[in-house]
């Protein structure tokens, strides 16, 4: 009667031992899955916090090339105007479909369309009176501020769209932690008591010598398996780093471009070329039909005020290229540089017929880049290295790729510039040669400086006073 329940304590001790496994089991997939929908609902989050900007951006799209054309009449202006049309509802579609479980932002969703649906109406309407040339009706529909307040509404609801996502993603993040904790936790506790019910069971199936090799064992396999831990460990800690990286460069790029389009909305939002049309036009008009009626002193200050005029239509087409560097869509390819580089310099030698330029375009360079975007840096850079050398009896510009910076460069012999004040070379409006010397805008190196960075390229330069200057770029 004793060995019966010898025979059968083994037995049990093996079901309960295969039941708390499966326990163990079940809790750790119940964790692990409730650790999944916590992250799952962050990135939702992201999602639709993203889809916010997104919807945002297309509005200042419309705007934008809705302003465009309505001071051009360049049908070419109100493509993105017409893609945000097109794309907004779709957005707002898909806003609604991340957000139906929120009543709150489907109460907010509502409103936004019919704000946005109001402005793209009053969009229409102006481009409907500017293409019936009422310009005055334009200008009045302008000046009433419907277009102003209902952008402040739309942003007013966006801001309230993301700040509702945003206390939900702090909730959520803390969630998701306490079920990463809890996960950790519960894997574990059930691994331990994997563990001792295994050595439990042992106790009765070996000996103490091999209870000792297992142990051993075991403490092998726990190190090498504690040392590969580490080492993933080590590995996502590096791929956490790099990806924060690239979203401080993403963010950083973002902030900037953010920037250079407010810039360039301020200017065009205040309708600078009507008035510089109209300015310029009565000058004009001063300059030959009254020259007889004014002193040439009062000669010289018409001429001052059209050469004003014309300096400031300059500065406004000049800040128009950036915008459209800026936001224009980049589609790398492979294409002959040297050919790109040859026709720049055709063009600016026929556009100064009357100066000795010499161009040594290095031959058999190709690159992998948007041809478009690169075709503007190199009419800057080059431009630049023809005006800069106006002073010298022969201009010698030369063209090529550098092997030991490992970039392409150009090159000049012309006024050069002080490196003291070489960080200031490529921001918007910074001049280092006054414009009684040099005539310029000032956005020629900006524009210059965004094609590169777009390309994820460096570019920067070297000089002396009246000794030349070169600059090198990469393309990424």
């Amino acid at each position: 009667m004793k060995s019966r329940p010898s025979r059968l304590f083994i037995p049990s001790l093996l079901l309960v031992a295969a039941i708390v496994v499966a326990l163990n089991a079940w809790f750790g997939f119940r964790a692990i899955h409730s650790l999944y929908e916590s992250e799952y609902w962050v990135a939702r989050t992201w999602q639709v916090i993203n889809k916010v900007e997104s919807i945002m951006s297309l509005a200042k799209d419309a705007e934008t090339g809705n302003r465009g054309y309505l001071l051009t009449g360049d049908d070419s202006y109100l493509q993105p105007y017409t893609d945000a049309r097109r794309n907004l509802p779709v957005a707002l579609d898909d806003f609604g479909a991340l957000t139906s479980d929120n009543p709150s932002q489907r109460s907010r969703l509502t409103e936004m369309r019919a704000v946005v649906e109001q402005r793209l109406d009053l969009l229409q309407q102006g481009i409907d009176l500017r293409r019936g040339h009422a310009t005055e009706d334009v200008r009045a529909l302008v000046l009433t501020g419907n277009g102003k307040m209902e952008m402040d509404r739309l942003r007013q609801i966006a801001n309230e769209m993301e700040s509702e996502e945003r206390r939900l993603l702090a909730e959520r993040t803390k969630i998701a932690e306490s079920s990463n904790q809890r996960a950790r936790g519960i894997i574990a506790l059930a691994t331990m008591l994997d563990f001792l019910f295994i050595a439990f069971v042992f106790r009765y199936f070996i000996n103490e010598r091999k209870m000792r090799v297992a142990a051993e064992v075991n403490v092998e396999r726990l190190a090498i398996a504690h040392a590969e831990t580490e080492e993933r460990s080590e590995e996502i800690r590096s791929l956490n780093a790099a990806l924060e990286e690239r979203v401080q460069q993403r963010t950083n790029e973002l902030e900037s471009i953010n920037r250079e389009l407010e810039a360039f909305s301020y200017s065009v939002s205040h309708d600078l070329r009507a008035p510089l049309r109209t300015i310029d036009g009565f000058s004009l008009a001063l300059e030959e039909d009254y020259q007889d009626a004014v002193d040439e002193t009062g000669r010289d200050y018409i001429r001052r005020v059209r050469s004003g005029v014309q300096r400031m239509g300059q500065l406004i087409d000049a800040l128009l290229q950036l915008s459209r560097i800026t936001r224009a869509d980049l589609t790398r390819e492979h294409f002959d540089l040297t050919e790109t580089a040859e026709f720049v310099a055709s063009v600016l030698k026929d556009d100064n017929p009357g100066r000795r330029i010499v161009f040594h375009i290095e031959p058999g360079l190709e690159a992998e880049a948007d041809p478009r975007l690169v075709r503007v840096a190199l009419e800057n850079l080059l431009g630049n290295a023809v005006k800069f050398s106006a002073r010298r009896e022969e201009a010698v510009i030369d063209f090529g790729w550098d092997a030991k910076e490992k970039a392409w460069f150009v090159r000049d012999n012309g006024a050069g510039f002080d490196m003291y004040y070489a960080g200031k070379l490529f921001n918007a409006f910074n001049r280092l040669h006054g414009d009684k010397d040099f005539k310029g805008s000032g956005i020629g190196l900006a524009t210059v400086a965004r094609v590169i960075h777009r390309h994820h390229g460096r570019i920067w330069a070297n000089s002396a006073v009246d000794h030349g200057a070169t600059f090198w770029f990469t393309l990424g």
